[in-house]
């Protein structure tokens, strides 16, 4: 049986935590293995934390949207409202290259989080939403049914 669990929530850090308990325990429901859950909490975690501070820096005051799903695998999308600049350019470089980069303070927040994510998300995505202003992050991890 699919199920899909959403989650929004105003941009303020105090509500990441929420986001990654509720994420990790819908993860162990669906049947990810017990030794992927700690990335998917740090996961989640570094996603839902760059929205809100994307949120934050260009003044978007729409929710934070968390989605899961276990149709199949383990997916989780974390959609910001931020304007799509925000992560243009560095969306495409390899989490080594832009580690290499000299970025703004305010690329940081996107750049960095995108490679902390590398590290943890084997299958990850960033998009643009598909309407509207904003950027999806797609992460799936396999389940064990």
């Amino acid at each position: 049986m699919m199920a899909t669990v959403r989650l929004s929530f105003s941009p303020a850090p105090v509500h990441v935590r929420t986001a990654r308990l509720v994420g990790v325990a819908v993860a162990r429901r669906a049947g990810v293995r017990e030794g992927l859950l700690d990335e998917v909490r740090l996961a989640i975690g570094e996603a839902c934390t760059r929205a809100v501070a994307l949120h934050r820096q260009y003044g978007v005051a729409e929710p934070v949207l968390v989605e899961m799903n276990d149709s199949g695998a383990y997916t989780v999308r974390v959609v910001d409202r931020a304007p799509i600049e925000a992560s243009i350019g560095l969306t495409a470089l390899a989490p080594d290259e832009l580690a290499q980069e000299s970025l703004s303070e305010d690329a940081l927040t996107t750049g960095v989080g995108f490679a902390l994510l590398a590290g943890f998300v084997e299958d990850l995505q960033v998009r643009p939403v598909d309407e509207g202003i904003g950027t999806e992050v797609r992460m799936v991890w396999p389940v064990g049914r």
